[in-house]
């Protein structure tokens, strides 16, 4: 059986952001179009002496799962904590949360190696805001990144997951990475996620909010 060429130029194929190759039923066989798993970013928030950066839209049933993304996070005071809450309809932001929280440490000095569970920073059934990091360093060059993942927000059956990974420079100058995992023991729609430090501004950073197809 021969093989036949392909002709590139008479395949209708449209460059387009945030999108991948993929057959259809056409012709040409092949579309831009939407791939199960890419992440599509829905919004970018930039602080700057920001009391809180809050999502108060686009968190609804288009995605299973919602990720947001710590950038270059720069507190104004020294030894706040980074923090998270949930709003589930409503105005506030108070959904009760039950979690768990590991930490591992190292610092410049070759000093404080160690990784534990922390069972004073974990929450059970809480409405308050829930660590995600402590001790902030406020050095001009210390700052935090992470990632925050919230499952399946809009489902009014079950509880609703979320697992946070962040490393800082803590203080005194430690590499202080900080895993947080846990559910809003709710069955309403989780409509909101707010971040703030527990006292004090968020003094530069960016946090970028984006839904997994």
């Amino acid at each position: 059986m021969a093989l036949s060429k392909v002709n590139f130029n008479s395949m209708n194929v449209t460059p387009a952001a945030s999108k991948a190759i993929k057959f259809n039923s056409s012709n040409n066989g092949l579309e831009t179009g939407d791939i199960g798993g890419n992440l599509v970013l829905l919004s970018t928030v930039t602080a700057s002496s920001s009391a809180n950066i809050s999502f108060t839209s686009g968190i609804d049933s288009t995605y299973k799962e919602y990720i947001f993304k710590f950038i270059d996070i720069h507190a104004s005071s020294a030894d706040k904590h980074f923090q998270v809450n949930f709003r589930d309809g409503g105005s506030s932001y108070d959904a009760t949360k039950t979690t768990a929280y590991v930490k591992v440490r190292h610092g410049e000095d070759d000093s404080l190696g160690s990784l534990g569970y922390d069972d004073g920073n974990d929450l059970a059934q809480s409405t308050g805001a829930q660590k995600l990091h402590e001790n902030s360093h406020t050095d001009n060059d210390s700052c935090l990144a992470g990632t925050l993942h919230l499952f399946d927000p809009s489902n009014t059956t079950f509880v609703k997951h979320f697992i946070s990974n962040c490393n800082s420079v803590a203080n005194p100058p430690i590499s202080d990475n900080i895993l947080v995992a846990g559910y809003c023991n709710v069955t309403a729609a989780i409509d909101g996620v707010q971040f703030s430090f527990s006292s004090g501004n968020i003094d530069s950073g960016t946090i970028k909010m984006y839904g997994v197809l």
